[in-house]
């Protein structure tokens, strides 16, 4: 079907090449004919390059309503001149940008729904263990018995508070509404406050603490840096058996500082050892109570601060978590 704006053109085009026409007769028959055989010409050509225009300008339309349908996979781009072509490209990028926003949208699905598989599965076991627990203290009359399941009960409950607060921690980390500090911050206040709560766990499995601290400033937030550091040395502890070994060292090099956590545990499999910061990953060497978010969530921590996490491990020799700093306050 011919576009009405064509036919307007056409007809306009027509009656101008008459109108010449008539008017030229009157004063010479070879001018008449050459206005008649111009304006002929004139209204074709411009009649197919507008039409030409218009069906350009149809394809791009088609283009568009496949892209609302969920079709990326376009290559419309045009390497001609003209504002036309100039709108082509330009398209084409926009469906470019559309499509990698779709592809992230679809990854984000996918580790949406299999975070949820993982969260699941991690509160599956406290609640069940819970939920018997329960039922056997419904039925229990010794004392004894009674304080051994509220015990465990309050062990199963811990474990959840603490699941689902470093959860919470992550999606927000994730979705990016945590606004870290920017203060200046010394690296003795983060050891400091990351080992309290491990003092009394330590010694209870009588495990040895030296520490070579060169203190130094950064950049940073302290209570989430903290945090990080915390996660390390949880990992390194339930990793260690008793009467081990815990290093926890300072420094500054010309290029960064940095922090670093040694323990002569266990250490990690080497096929382990790509995966460790991965979410909900356990290892063969994980502990009974790992459910694998710490050092996932100790590596957002410390990226989101523009610092890095590397580790080093050896099987029955130990591990070493190294954290750098490459921002540092003078």
């Amino acid at each position: 079907m011919i576009n009405k704006d064509i036919k307007i053109i056409a007809l306009m085009g027509f009656l101008g090449t008459i109108v010449a026409t008539v008017v030229t007769l009157f004063f010479n028959v070879v001018c008449s004919v050459v206005s008649f055989l111009l304006g002929v010409i004139l209204t074709l050509t411009f009649y197919i390059v507008t039409k030409k225009r218009y069906k350009k300008i149809a394809d791009l339309n088609n283009y568009l309503s496949l892209v609302c349908a969920g079709n990326y996979l376009i290559d419309i781009k045009d390497n001609t001149e003209g504002e036309l072509s100039i709108l082509k490209n330009n398209l084409y990028k926009v469906i470019v940008l559309l499509r990698s926003k779709n592809e992230l949208l679809e990854k984000d699905k996918i580790y949406l729904a299999d975070s949820l598989a993982d969260i699941s599965h991690q509160l599956k076991t406290p609640l069940t263990s819970l939920m018997v627990m329960v039922d056997l203290l419904k039925d229990e009359k010794n004392i004894d018995k009674q304080k051994e399941f509220i015990s465990i009960i309050e062990i199963q409950i811990s474990k959840i508070k603490w699941l689902v607060e470093n959860l919470l921690k992550l999606s927000k980390l994730d979705a990016g509404t945590i606004k870290f500090k920017k203060e200046k911050i010394d690296v003795l206040s983060v050891i400091t406050k990351s080992l309290s709560p491990f003092l009394v766990q330590m010694e209870m499995k009588n495990i040895s603490l030296e520490t070579t601290i060169n203190d130094f400033s950064f950049t940073g937030d302290l209570n989430w840096t903290s945090e990080a550091v915390e996660n390390i040395i949880k990992n390194c502890i339930e990793h260690t058996a008793d009467n081990g070994k815990l290093n926890i060292e300072t420094g500054v090099t010309n290029i960064y500082s940095y922090i670093k956590i040694t323990d002569n545990g266990c250490g990690i499999k080497k096929k382990d050892l790509p995966h460790i910061f991965e979410r909900f990953y356990q290892g063969e060497n994980s502990s009974k109570e790992s459910v694998g978010i710490g050092l996932a969530l100790a590596k957002t921590i410390v990226e989101n601060q523009g610092g890095t996490i590397d580790v080093t491990s050896e099987e029955n020799v130990g591990t070493e978590f190294i954290i750098k700093f490459n921002k540092m306050v003078v």
